[in-house]
């Protein structure tokens, strides 16, 4: 009698790779670009490794894409706001040396 082979299911409590958890992307936000969605980031980045080490894949996974979104919120909303003031700053000076003429 030849022993019966069956395949076995992945186990889904099996560990899966640990999610990128953007910690320094989130404090170079922070302190280059948009301090309040900088945090969030941060917040959301140190939530990744405890949710790995708690066997909670899914709930990692969703932290670590969490904090890459607030990352780029952060460097959107920097740039966005470098580009206001160097534009406003540029319509001022234009504007102050027109008065002088």
């Amino acid at each position: 009698m030849e022993p019966e082979f069956t395949q076995t299911q992945a186990n889904p409590t099996a560990p899966q790779r640990r999610p990128d958890n953007y910690l320094v992307w989130s404090i170079l936000a922070t302190i280059c670009c948009c301090l309040p969605f900088g945090i969030v980031a941060i917040v959301y980045s140190s939530k990744v490794n405890t949710l790995y080490n708690a066997h909670q894949y899914t709930e990692a996974v969703n932290a670590a894409n969490d904090a890459k979104k607030w990352c780029l919120i952060s460097l959107i909303t920097g740039i966005v706001v470098d580009v206001a003031y160097i534009a406003f700053m540029f319509i001022t000076g234009a504007a102050a040396s027109m008065c002088n003429m």
